[in-house]
């Protein structure tokens, strides 16, 4: 069940797995993803080790407050928004959720909004966990091929948004592992039944440009932190993996061959191990 609390201002969009005697553990999206972009299963086997686990649409995305009044980002105008506001977000929503502090685990742009908010709150965190993320827009960049999928004009009906979705993960997805095209388009065309707001993740993508290198100020993170990526990622490369375990004193990196930008089926129980494991030391 999707509940809506209100939080940093906004309204937020959650849904949660498991006991809430458990320990707590605050799943963060990506880029233009919604909550329902962290699967159901992927979550129950989390929910499984003990953990209480909460996923939610980050501002402009699913069924959390947009910002349409804003419009569309335009050259030379100001971000409406940082990712430092994002991190305010989760933070606020653990509030709503009664939760003092949480282990926290971000994947993309979620592991760039789970940074800020170690820097920004580092008594909320418990642990934590940054998966395909960097420290900065610039420490690894994109492949030509994967930023061309980054740029690329958005579809606007939902057959074609599945189309243009089995496209980009053909391209930023893990090339050691079978694509799975009936979830992906699944996911594609209930993403567009919740909402469909390709300016919320034009506004998103201003975000991340706008709030510059975190490397500096990860010095400073003392939460105990694990590094996961994808050493075939072409979205955000291996480097922003290690640039990001290099940064957080005492960080642990694990990478996995053959994975891009995804998180491939056949290592979530192993992906889910390296989470309970650092959760639970």
């Amino acid at each position: 069940m999707t509940i809506r609390v209100a939080a940093n201002g906004i309204e937020i969009a959650y849904e949660s797995f498991g006991s809430p005697e458990g320990r707590p553990l605050l799943l963060i999206m990506g880029l233009g993803a919604q909550l329902i972009h962290w699967d159901e299963e992927l979550c129950g086997l989390l929910a499984a080790q003990g953990h209480h686990v909460v996923r939610f649409d980050n501002r402009d995305t699913g069924l959390s407050t947009h910002f349409h009044d804003v419009g569309a980002p335009s050259a030379g105008a100001p971000s409406a928004y940082l990712l430092d506001d994002l991190a305010d977000d989760a933070a606020g929503l653990m509030d709503a959720l009664g939760w003092p502090a949480a282990h926290v685990v971000g994947a993309s742009m979620g592991g760039m909004v789970a940074q800020a908010l170690a820097i920004r709150h580092p008594e909320r965190l418990l642990t934590l966990t940054s998966i395909m993320s960097t420290p900065g827009p610039s420490v690894a960049p994109p492949s030509e091929a994967a930023m061309a999928t980054l740029m690329a004009r958005p579809a606007g009906d939902r057959e074609s948004v599945m189309a243009q979705s089995l496209e980009t993960w053909s391209v930023i997805g893990s090339p050691g592992y079978e694509l799975d095209r009936e979830r992906v388009t699944a996911v594609a065309g209930l993403a567009f039944d919740r909402c469909f707001d390709p300016g919320g993740t034009a506004r998103q993508l201003a975000a991340i440009m706008a709030s510059g290198d975190r490397t500096e100020l990860l010095a400073g993170v003392r939460a105990p932190t694990l590094v996961l990526h994808g050493e075939a990622d072409q979205l955000v490369p291996v480097a922003g993996g290690r640039a990001t375990a290099a940064a957080i004193p005492g960080a642990r990196l694990v990478t996995y061959p053959g994975m891009g930008h995804d998180l491939p089926r056949p290592l979530w129980r192993d992906i889910v191990g390296e989470i309970t494991k650092h959760t639970s030391a």
